[in-house]
């Protein structure tokens, strides 16, 4: 399967290698098949996002935004363009690279889950991860869909669209209190207006949309986020039903 997209990280080529090892196994030595792969992507100038995210001299509104819209539109690809939708399942800073023009890539593959057409979930035992970006369903109950990304990418949204970073605690692993937080210090246009005094009008409303869109992104209950489409649509400024309330 060719990912292919201006957002999605380019893979330049891959080995891979299979050899036999010794192993101790419940106190007997086994002989296992260990196999090691190693992909070479393309090389990007600006690397990871999480080296700029919080950097002391911040990456300018415009670019930011750019930076949340070309996210979006890699993972609708990812989502809604192929034979089926490979699920990212580590949506972090990290796995965010940069070309020469801050235009965003979506990399490390690593943990993803590709789906069959008519499949919409499958479960896991094995929960891997970054604290902070795994949605609740995924975390508590090893519950793998689209929506898992969704509650990612809100979290990436909200740290991009605010500068300020998600620090997860093993007691609060999804975050909720870095969630809290943004809702009250962002919620009314005059708190905006007052963490943002430089931009103008047009650029205060894509603010409010990505937190907006942030937020319900990162709602606890996995049926009221909303779809990859419906973020793209509202970061082009079309009415998106879903996020009615959250604007109101």
């Amino acid at each position: 399967m060719a990912l292919k997209h201006e957002n999605v990280v380019e893979l330049v080529s891959f080995c891979h290698e299979s050899q036999k090892k010794v192993v101790q196994h419940n106190g007997r030595y086994v002989i296992v098949d260990v196999i090691e792969s190693c992909l070479c992507y393309k090389y990007l100038p600006n690397g990871s996002l999480d080296k700029h995210l919080y950097d002391t001299t911040p990456i300018n509104w415009y670019t930011r935004f750019n930076i949340i819209k070309g996210i979006c539109q890699g993972l609708h690809f990812l989502h809604k363009e192929l034979d089926g939708p490979l699920v990212h399942m580590n949506l972090v800073p990290s796995s965010i690279w940069l070309d020469d023009n801050w235009v965003p890539k979506i990399a490390d593959f690593g943990l993803s889950r590709l789906f069959g057409q008519e499949q919409t979930r499958m479960y896991t035992v094995n929960v891997k991860g970054h604290n902070g970006y795994m949605a609740p369903e995924y975390l508590y109950r090893g519950e793998i869909s689209t929506m898992s990304d969704i509650y990612s990418l809100g979290m990436l949204i909200l740290e991009i669209t605010t500068g300020e970073k998600n620090c997860a605690v093993p007691e609060d692993r999804s975050a909720r209190k870095f969630v809290d937080n943004v809702h009250q210090n962002l919620k009314t246009d005059e708190q905006i207006i007052y963490k943002y005094p430089s931009l103008d009008p047009n650029g205060l409303q894509q603010v409010k949309a990505c937190i907006v869109i942030g937020l319900k992104c990162v709602e606890a209950e996995r049926s009221k986020r909303p779809s990859i489409a419906d973020i793209v649509d509202k970061l082009n400024g079309k009415h998106v039903e879903i996020f009615e309330q959250a604007d109101n």
